[in-house]
């Protein structure tokens, strides 16, 4: 049992739950709230007063039974709740449809002593669709003190190995600092750490930020910085992978991100149930929202066969706000949800799936931890994202990485993915998804995107060996090619290209995840309507000069933007807005370019499959990345 370190009242849905709900119209809704952040007396010391109820059945505090059950040979498990005053505990579980019921309860009296403690022998037998276990504890007439509670088995774990984490940075040193700080602040998780890797690769320097000297103290020969240049998240992980496999302790490598804010306990759980399962296997670790805290935005992750794309499992049921409605009142936060893979802002891997698998593709970033996971699948080694284990990172809702320099990436890397481990004859779907992306791009007049994926195209037809040539090279390439399109600019402040000739185009906003898009016949004759009427259509001189509308970033949808000749667009993080202009002869050629690109990579797939499958060892091997790390220090 754990409270929230932050006296963040957003928080404490994923902790506690003293809340009163009733249902309306089916859904959840809140009627009052008697959670108070001054009952949280430290990390594991709740205040209960008198005659009121708190749940443990929460996010953070629930045990996911389910879990390990599936995948752990553990049984049978021991809930000890420690109390001081007069207060009855009981114990609820739940099944895979979210379906509430009581498996005990016992009553601890008012004495006058330290208090006291319940335990509660609980069997681990009936969780095979889903469900959690969890506590309630009642007050009686006076306050009662929650002073810790566990979770504990007697079962053996397979492994007792160590683990290492490996974080890459680059120019992100406060959040580092900020997390090495909570590893200090936690020694039950530092006693199964054996090193922690923070990969430098920036020129603002981890060692250098404030605070730096006193937790680097602290943590003592724990803590190693290591400095090279820019590969990326594929090329720091990579590194630290490596650092690892040296080291006869540790038995698995805890990967995180640098921009987050991490729940130290969440890396304790991930690393004892690496150690309890049945085999050895990658655990992942959940993403809430670092700008709306009680916000989950990654459960489970797949990746689809035949358009092999990623996605969350219930894509449209994401991301969910605790806030609105906790674990308790969230059905299929009950169901036992499986992965094909899990992002790399956190995930355990065992050393013996390293040395087996290899380590990351050199990939930069994109794509690097969900093709690793499916290689690992392939080769029996699955992917388990573990409920109660999470962190927070700023979401991608906030960023425009599928238009800026990353659009290089999400293209290359998926398409090498797809050669690699896509079953579907000329990778499925993906051909022609790409192709629409494309279409989308060139109808929204966002160029510099079409651009960055020509290229890629073009790269990932000239074969397998221009992957180690660019692992340094095409972030800052396709930066740079950013300077040939305007509407990269993201303009800020008051002057007069912030204003649009025809005003603020605003549209009715329909339910969560639901378009107005067009389907069916009237989506195929959008498309080609728009795509001839670009062709020939020559923009008007005054819309050239001024915007001609202007859309906020969740308007400017592929089936707005066709319409007008040039439009300013809110960037997403909200600092300025993006001019674009339609340009006729760029449309022209590039709209060519991806005919013929996605024309030649469907003939050469089978081809260029079988090569890339050839070349993976060389890739992904140990000795590949020592020799190269050694020449990029």
């Amino acid at each position: 049992m754990i409270l929230p370190l932050d006296r963040d009242p957003d928080l404490l849905p994923l902790y506690i739950d003293a809340e009163t709900w009733s249902i309306i119209d089916e859904d959840p809704v809140r009627v009052s709230d008697r959670a108070h952040v001054g009952n949280v007396l430290d990390r594991t010391t709740l205040r209960i007063p008198g005659g009121e109820r708190v749940s443990f059945g929460t996010y953070f505090n629930a045990f996911p039974a389910s879990y390990w059950q599936h995948w752990t040979p553990v049984r049978r498990v021991r809930l000890t709740v420690r109390l001081s005053g007069g207060a009855t505990v009981l114990v609820y579980r739940s099944n895979g449809g979210g379906t509430q019921q009581r498996m005990e309860s016992a009553h601890l009296p008012a004495d006058g002593s330290e208090g006291g403690e319940l335990s509660f022998d609980l069997e681990v037998t009936r969780f095979s669709d889903g469900g959690w276990m969890w506590f309630d504890v009642v007050a009686d007439g006076d306050d009662v003190e929650v002073r810790g509670a566990e979770w504990t088995t007697e079962e053996e774990p397979r492994e007792r190995g160590l683990a290492s984490i490996g974080m890459t940075t680059y120019n992100k040193p406060d959040y580092c600092v900020q997390t090495l700080q909570s590893l200090a602040d936690a020694p039950d998780v530092l006693e199964l750490i054996d090193r922690i890797f923070v990969v430098d690769q920036g020129d603002q320097l981890v060692s250098e930020e404030t605070g730096y000297d006193e937790v680097a103290t602290r943590l003592g020969d724990t803590l190693a910085i290591l400095r090279q240049g820019n590969l990326g998240g594929s090329g720091g992980f990579s590194r630290a992978m490596s650092e690892s496999l040296e080291r006869p302790d540790t038995a698995f490598v805890q990967l995180l991100d640098d921009d987050v804010v991490v729940e130290p306990e969440s890396l304790r759980r991930s690393i004892m149930f690496g150690r309890f399962a049945s085999r050895p296997l990658l655990v992942g670790g959940h993403m809430f929202d670092l700008l709306d805290r009680p916000k989950l935005h990654a459960w489970a992750e797949v990746v689809d066969e035949r358009p092999f794309m990623w996605r969350n499992l219930f894509q449209e049921r994401m991301p969910h706000h605790f806030g609105e409605a906790n674990l308790r009142q969230s059905p299929m936060l009950h169901m036992r949800m499986d992965a094909d893979y899990n992002g790399w802002w956190m995930c355990l891997i065992p050393t013996e799936v390293i040395r087996r698998v290899g380590l990351a593709m050199p990939a930069f970033i994109k794509w690097d931890d969900a093709e690793f996971c499916l290689r690992a699948r392939d080769a029996g080694f699955p992917t388990v994202s573990l409920p109660g284990a999470a962190l927070w990172h700023v979401s991608w809702l906030g960023k425009d990485d599928a238009i800026d320099w990353q659009a290089y990436f999400h293209a290359r890397n998926r398409l090498v993915a797809a050669l690699l481990h896509s079953n579907a004859p000329h990778g499925g779907t993906l051909l022609r998804h790409s192709r629409r992306i494309d279409l989308k791009h060139l109808m929204m007049m966002q160029y510099y995107p079409v651009a960055l994926r020509m290229r890629a195209l073009r790269d990932v037809l000239s074969g397998p060996q221009h992957m180690w040539p660019t692992l340094s090279t095409a972030m800052p390439a396709a930066r740079a090619l950013a300077a040939d399109f305007p509407e990269t600019r993201v303009h800020k402040g008051t002057d007069g290209v912030l204003q649009a000739r025809h005003g603020r185009q605003v549209f009715r906003r329909l339910r969560r995840n639901v378009f107005d898009s067009p389907t069916g016949i009237r989506l195929r004759w959008f498309t080609l309507s728009t795509l001839v009427r670009h062709w020939f259509h020559v923009p008007r001189p005054e819309n050239l000069e001024t915007p001609e509308v202007e859309f906020g970033k969740g308007d400017a949808s592929w089936w707005r933007l066709p319409r007008y000749d040039s439009a300013l667009v809110s960037a997403a993080d909200g600092s300025g807005k993006n001019v674009y202009v339609r340009d006729r002869a760029a449309y022209r050629r590039m709209l060519v370019d991806t005919v013929v690109l996605h024309w030649k990579l469907k003939r050469q797939w089978r081809r260029l499959s079988s090569e890339y499958r050839r070349a993976l060892p060389g890739l992904v091997s140990p000795e590949s990345w020592r020799t190269y790390l050694q020449d990029h220090r």
